[in-house]
């Protein structure tokens, strides 16, 4: 069953972010785009490669009003050890949610629930609290950040301009499709 379209359940977890443990919930993404981005575990291999892209990018995403929760089913604690530890960790300025318990994990149907390990998925979700795009790839299978700042802009540019659609591969200022009954067979 695909979450496209639906809206994200309520939670309440500990993160750490800029030197602090937060908290965070729901209701801290109401009003913003959000994206969550799911990986199996801090101290790893891969996934580290992954956040610290993300972390290269992310003054992209805060300018399209982006906020970036990357989320393991490690503790908070253990976030901030392998910030103070690891340079390319260390670079991060987005929150680090903590899932122990696999709560939210399971809310996006991301839980291996026989390893207590997220697979690793990311989730651009809307203002409203939907989920307007969903990428998960196996264990081994590195995600790239510049790809998912294209799928930003496009379902943002698609939200704010009813009754358009972005083709394949668009970029920001490309030209877009106006879907009717004359492209029909045109396309």
């Amino acid at each position: 069953m695909s979450l496209i379209n639906t809206k994200i359940k309520p939670f309440k977890n500990d993160a750490f972010k800029n030197g602090e443990f937060v908290q965070v919930t729901e209701k801290d993404t109401e009003g913003r785009w959000s994206v969550f981005f799911f990986y199996p575990a801090d101290f790893t291999f891969v996934c580290p490669t992954e956040l610290g892209d993300l972390a290269d990018h992310y003054a992209e995403f805060e300018k399209l009003g982006v906020d970036i929760y990357s989320v393991s089913t490690d503790t908070h604690f253990t976030h901030k050890a392998w910030h103070g530890s690891s340079d390319t960790i260390g670079k991060i300025k987005y929150t680090m949610i903590g899932d122990p318990t696999g709560t939210l994990s399971r809310n996006f149907e991301i839980l291996r629930e026989d390893e207590g390990l997220a697979n690793r998925g990311t989730f651009l979700v809307d203002p409203q609290g939907i989920i307007q795009a969903t990428e998960v790839t196996a264990e081994g299978i590195g995600r790239d950040a510049s790809d998912l700042l294209r799928k930003v802009k496009a379902a943002q540019y698609v939200a704010s301009h009813p009754g358009e659609v972005c083709p394949a591969k668009w970029k920001e200022g490309e030209a877009t499709l106006a879907p009717s009954l004359d492209l029909v067979g045109k396309i």
